[in-house]
């Protein structure tokens, strides 16, 4: 067995280049033969953290904290105290914590010594500050942490400080400042110079403020690069997991409905190690829950949102859509009121405002449903974000179609439609179009009516929204000729028109290869030919797939 000083080394040059299962190993060895000195402990602390393992992180931080009080270095035990106390908050043990703190607080004042450790300990007063909703106080405590940070010379404080200043900003409605800063931020934490325990910190937060906001195109640049951070450090554990439920939901939200299917389900089975994973893992469920929602697989759905609430992610608002494609209106608008009542941010309501309106509406209760929309303009006075925008504009066109008022809801589905389509977000902009031919329908405009009714039955159909495609055909869509095809055999017909082989179809449309052959037997007897070429020439020729295989 190699000496406690070679694994000690080996530990080190391990940690240095972030290959923490290996750093975990090496460090405590070394501690098993002699407890290392405080700076050694704080490594092995750190890889239990990048390996989501909390217990052996506080574990560790506590063993250091007792070697910087023996060695007399007051700052450096405050520091430790600090991050135990952090750990434990985030766990929900808030007495332990404070009582960390306090002891961190206790430990700089009694040395009297002007430290940057005064500023770490700034972070759980503007953390409890914001949390009671007190944004401007807690934007002036981070600001007074940063100072120190930067007196010090300490990245790592700096910018944590300045991250919760963004997200101060943007809650207080000053956006286009609190993005900006972001955007600061984020070129800090892509070169490399904070910690890598503060970079995900930095990371996750940022992403969890950008989304909560609506802030589609943040999210997903920061999401890109979190998925970057995480790929190059494969044995990181820590941050992975929330990493894949924010890449799923975009992901979803671009339509690629399979690959954000098969990234949540990662997270929800892979990545459960630490608190910040078993906050991701109901996260994920939740995210899986959608996606068979709008599939119409209602059974999995359903069994998704209970697992995603029994980790404690609420399932709301996919919870009552649920419902609602079951029928279960009453069911539905008891738990979206339910849900509304408790958010009291304005951005969570937002969140969930769209839903209520469209539960409303199938309810009947048009006044409830009015009563919503003004909400939301409210809250779009200091909240004015692209995807808000597109979402208030789809819910006041519903209640103003179903109010008889249809020329201002045909220009709020149009912007509705044009808002979703400039983000990426192919779903939604269907959604939104559905209406619109809805609205042209009523003013007698019937050839345009069928063109955006059938371009949305495209989408829905290329997406798999059962539903939905279930709902626009309900809406008397005139049929193309479909040459005496199934709607099931059209898709087949046209994934093998883009190219698809038998097993790559059955994959994505979850049938058997056996059922493909026989679907595709099925076309060549109908359509009168005798090879997958001419098949394919067949649908383009006749217009039953468009340019690039969709049919």
């Amino acid at each position: 067995m190699p000496d406690s000083d070679v694994l000690l080394e080996q530990g080190r040059a391990c940690a240095q280049r972030e290959a923490w299962l290996e750093a975990y190993d090496a460090l405590s060895r070394a501690r098993a033969a002699r407890e290392p000195a405080a700076a050694d402990l704080e490594t092995l602390a750190r890889a239990a953290y990048m390996l989501g393992r909390d217990e052996e992180y506080v574990a560790a931080l506590e063993a250091a904290h007792r070697a910087h009080l023996e060695a007399g270095r007051a700052p450096s035990a405050a520091r430790a105290a600090f991050w135990i106390g952090h750990s434990l908050l985030f766990r929900g043990q808030g007495a332990r914590a404070a009582g960390w703190f306090d002891l961190g607080r206790r430990l700089v004042d009694d040395a009297g010594e002007d430290c940057v450790e005064r500023g770490y300990l700034l972070i759980p007063v503007w953390l409890r500050q914001m949390g009671r909703g007190d944004w401007e106080d807690g934007f002036a405590t981070a600001a007074e942490a940063a100072a120190i940070g930067d007196r010090f010379g300490d990245a790592d404080l700096a910018w944590l400080a300045r991250d919760d200043q963004a997200r101060a900003l943007v809650k207080q409605g000053r956006t286009e400042e609190g993005l900006g800063l972001a955007g600061e931020i984020l070129v800090v934490v892509t070169s490399g110079a904070l910690s890598p325990v503060v970079s995900g910190i930095v990371f996750c937060n940022t992403i969890d403020f950008c989304h909560d906001a609506h802030e589609i195109r943040h999210t997903r640049e920061w999401t890109d690069a979190l998925t970057a951070w995480c790929a190059d450090r494969p044995q990181m554990v820590a941050h992975n997991g929330l990493c894949l439920v924010h890449r799923a939901e975009m992901l979803q939200m671009e339509g690629a409905w399979d690959e954000a299917a098969r990234e949540a389900g990662v997270a929800a089975e892979r990545f459960t190690d630490g608190m910040l994973n078993r906050i991701a893992t109901g996260k994920a469920h939740y995210r899986q829950g959608e996606i068979h929602r709008l599939r119409g697989d209602v059974d999995a759905a359903e069994a998704c949102y209970r697992a995603a609430s029994g980790l404690g992610c609420d399932p709301l608002p996919g919870l009552a859509l649920l419902n609602l494609v079951q029928g279960r209106v009453d069911a539905a608008a008891a738990a979206i009121r339910r849900g509304l009542v408790e958010q009291v941010e304005p951005l969570q309501q937002a969140a969930l405002l769209p839903a209520y309106v469209e539960i409303m509406l199938a309810l009947g209760d048009l006044d409830a449903a009015r009563a919503a929309c003004e909400q939301f303009e409210l809250i779009l006075r200091r909240h004015r974000t692209e995807a808000f925008v597109a979402a208030h504009a789809h819910a006041r066109a519903s209640l103003d179609l179903a109010r008889g008022e249809v020329e201002p809801a045909l220009r709020g589905a149009r912007r509705a439609f044009e808002g979703w389509a400039d983000l990426g977000a192919p779903y939604d902009a269907a959604r939104a179009r559905v209406l619109v031919g809805r609205a042209c329908r009523a003013l007698g405009d019937e050839e345009s009516a069928a063109l955006e009714l059938e371009s949305a039955r495209t989408a829905f159909a290329g997406l798999g929204a059962a539903p939905d495609l279930a709902a626009v055909e309900a809406l008397g869509t005139p049929p193309r000729d479909r040459h005496g095809l199934s709607a099931r055999e059209v898709e087949v017909l046209g994934l093998l028109a883009g190219g698809l082989s038998n097993k790559e179809i059955g994959e994505r449309l979850v049938i058997s290869e056996h059922t493909v052959a026989r679907h595709l037997q099925n076309i060549f007897a109908k359509l009168d030919v005798t090879s997958r070429t001419a098949a394919s020439a067949f649908a383009f020729e006749h217009g039953l797939v468009r340019a690039g295989g969709r049919s």
